[in-house]
């Protein structure tokens, strides 16, 4: 049933015949018309119109129905929290924004959390609420680790406490993993369904987000993508994680002190070691720091792989910024496995 919600989620407003989801499916036609006729029962999919057929009478395609189901995403970033409502298509239907202090304490920022998700979901009944927040965390039991910054944070269990105060289903993952879910998804990774890429964020602090086979890699323990901390100068200055010369230390010092090129330079030295490592097909930008200065952040990350491409006899990594929204990814976290993707 999710394969063929997925193709009608996919085929869009013109939808899709039930022969065509037969031959794209595998399925026999008598098996499709049971699953869509449960879907049209439930209220997820409807008529779309007729369109001309080759040879007998038209088709009756079906479409996916948007407004019948909707889950709330919400993005946790060090100093302001914002929360979506999008529906089965993750369109943005309403969203909030307000400031947030995570240093406040688990509790006091877990009510903060619920209020805006309660408000931005107004009278509906969502299918979950999907969170994203900076790691490190186990995104299976949604139990968060030491947040850089934030002691306080380490071993708290986010997904159950929200879970017990809102009453409904909750995930729980990094916030870079939930862009990069979000990208996938929605094709914009541009890598293609067995693509990979990286979707590096950079904002109050550096994470990254990998998709691998055209799905989220997150390792064996679901820590995988803690870009930030890796150490690139061995006599660098302290990182907030207890380590020196970690690359976001130093992207974040030389913003701070206006040397936005070098900061570009960093991220670039960091992103060609993972390029190294995965093979990866491109490199995606996001997050505040790049959106403030894009075009500086593109040109210098893509000198430094055109660089490295050039001295090991490679086609260079194309190297551009996305668009990612972290809370809308975050609601992907519930609607992706509802359309039989596993990343979810």
């Amino acid at each position: 049933m999710a394969l063929v919600l997925d193709l009608l989620r996919t085929a869009g407003t013109e939808g899709i015949s039930r022969l065509e989801l037969a031959e794209r499916t595998g399925l026999t036609p008598q098996a499709v018309s049971k699953i869509t006729a449960r879907l049209r029962a439930d209220g997820l999919a409807a008529e779309a119109g007729r369109r001309a057929s080759t040879g007998g009478k038209p088709r009756t395609v079906l479409r996916l129905v948007p407004e019948a189901g909707h889950a709330v995403g919400l993005h946790l970033d060090r100093d302001e929290l914002r929360a979506v409502l999008v529906d089965l298509t993750g369109a943005v239907v309403a969203t909030r924004h307000t400031s947030l202090d995570l240093g406040a304490g688990p509790e006091n920022v877990v009510a903060a959390v619920a209020g805006e998700a309660g408000a931005v979901a107004g009278a509906r009944s969502p299918l979950g609420i999907g969170v994203a927040l900076p790691g490190p965390l186990d995104h299976a039991r949604g139990v968060l680790h030491r947040v850089t910054g934030f002691p306080e944070w380490d071993g708290f269990p986010l997904r159950d406490a929200l879970t017990r105060r809102l009453g409904m289903p909750v995930v729980v993952d990094k916030d870079t993993n939930a862009a990069a879910l979000g990208l996938a998804v929605g094709g914009a990774g541009g890598a293609g369904e067995s693509g990979s890429f990286a979707y590096l964020y950079l904002g109050t602090g550096l994470g990254a987000g990998l998709v691998v086979g055209g799905a989220v890699h997150r390792g064996a323990r679901t820590g995988a993508g803690e870009f930030g901390h890796q150490v690139v100068q061995l006599d660098g200055p302290p990182c907030g994680c207890g380590d020196r010369g970690c690359v976001e230390a130093l992207c974040l010092a030389a913003v701070a002190r206006g040397e936005v090129e070098e900061a570009a330079r960093v991220l670039g030295t960091a992103a060609g070691n993972l390029v190294a490592l995965l093979d990866i097909d491109r490199v995606l930008l996001g997050g505040r720091t790049i959106a403030a200065a894009p075009e500086v952040f593109v040109r210098g990350v893509g000198a430094v792989l055109d660089a490295r491409a050039r001295r090991v006899g490679e086609e260079p990594v194309p190297v551009r910024v996305a668009a990612a929204g972290v809370a809308e990814g975050a609601a992907h976290l519930v609607l992706a496995p509802l359309f039989g993707r596993t990343d979810g």
